[in-house]
């Protein structure tokens, strides 16, 4: 009895089968090349010292330190940071990996947040002798351009809006500390740094409140106004819970906020020291710099958790808040005692 032998493989299919062999390996390879970037990628920036590389700066332009030059350049390092550091600026990205990833976005937001903040009070503030002072010229234009639109692509994106922003305030740097030139000018006065404690402080309550959110809680609304007949409206309890997949992102968000904030503390130290000591309120500053400083520490875990209150897992959104919560108390008692005669 003849057995039948077994048909061959086409040619075509074994034509086929080292192409398909080819395209499998190279669709893994970039799938791996797209995780160990997003793992390279998601490390927030270290702090840096802001009197140490002002000086720095200083020296290498050839320029004088003057009252104010720690702060405005803290800003233009705190802003540059954001497109220099590991992967560059992330939160406009439309592909991958960059596409793939939130927790940096989230802590560029925030951090940019806080530049925004300090960019405003220079030109509203800081840089004024009274309210009805004229602005500088290159804080107008830098204020605007912090304030474009974070995420977006096409041109002017938002790295070149912010590039073109730290530009402006290295012009009114370089004026500060130009003794012939009697444009630029830095009042480090207690009733300026304490209305942009206030900004700061609305700030840290929105984030601490968003925060501790993570578990769900009560929030009591206000009565509204009084109406004409002095009637008060009555005050409603809203139940609050920040939606799972949000969790991580206000996490990050604060994160980034408290990085750019504390830095910007540690210069107003310096810019402002006589006016805090003759205040007693270098105490309360540095109180607040403790708290924002334990902000910082490293995660000691791959993800955000956010386990019950006192249950057995870590809430590392409950832990943040309550840093806030604490950097915002000594903010209240630091503006306090600027507000004292």
């Amino acid at each position: 009895m003849n057995a039948t032998a077994a048909p061959s493989p086409s040619p075509n299919r074994r034509r086929r089968n080292p192409i398909s062999l080819t395209v499998a390996v190279v669709i893994a390879l970039l799938i791996l090349w797209v995780l160990i970037t997003m793992w390279w990628w998601d490390k927030e920036p270290e702090q840096f010292d802001p009197v140490a590389v002002t000086t720095a700066h200083m020296k290498e332009v050839g320029r004088p330190m003057a009252t104010g030059a720690v702060t405005t350049y803290t800003l233009i390092e705190s802003v540059r940071t954001l497109m220099d550091k590991r992967g560059g600026y992330l939160s406009n990205d439309k592909l991958p990996p960059g596409v793939f990833m939130d927790n940096i976005p989230n802590w560029e937001f925030g951090s940019l947040m806080a530049s925004r903040d300090l960019a405003q009070a220079l030109r509203n503030s800081f840089s004024r002798s009274q309210t009805q002072s004229t602005e500088d010229k290159d804080l107008g234009e830098a204020d605007p351009l912090l304030n474009s639109p974070n995420d977006r692509w096409l041109l002017p994106s938002s790295e070149s809006q912010y590039g073109k922003a730290t530009d402006d305030l290295e012009k009114y740097l370089v004026r500060l500390s130009d003794n012939e030139d009697a444009n630029a000018h830095f009042y480090a006065r207690a009733d300026n740094l304490a209305d942009y404690l206030q900004t700061v402080s609305a700030r840290l309550g929105s984030l601490s409140q968003r925060l501790s959110a993570s578990v769900g809680q009560l929030k009591v609304d206000a009565a509204p106004n009084a109406d004409v007949a002095g009637n008060a409206g009555q005050s409603k309890a809203v139940y609050v819970k920040t939606p799972w997949n949000k969790i991580d992102d206000n996490f990050y968000e604060a994160r980034g906020y408290t990085w750019a904030l504390l830095e910007q503390l540690k210069a107003i130290r310096h810019d402002f020291a006589p006016i805090l000591r003759s205040k007693n309120a270098d105490a309360s500053l540095q109180q607040v710099i403790r708290e924002l400083e334990e902000s910082q520490k490293a995660l000691g875990s791959p993800v955000v958790l956010n386990g019950s209150p006192f249950g057995f897992f870590a809430n590392h959104s409950l832990v943040m808040a309550n840093y806030i919560s604490r950097a915002n108390a000594a903010i209240i008692d630091l503006r306090a005692l600027l507000g004292r005669g």
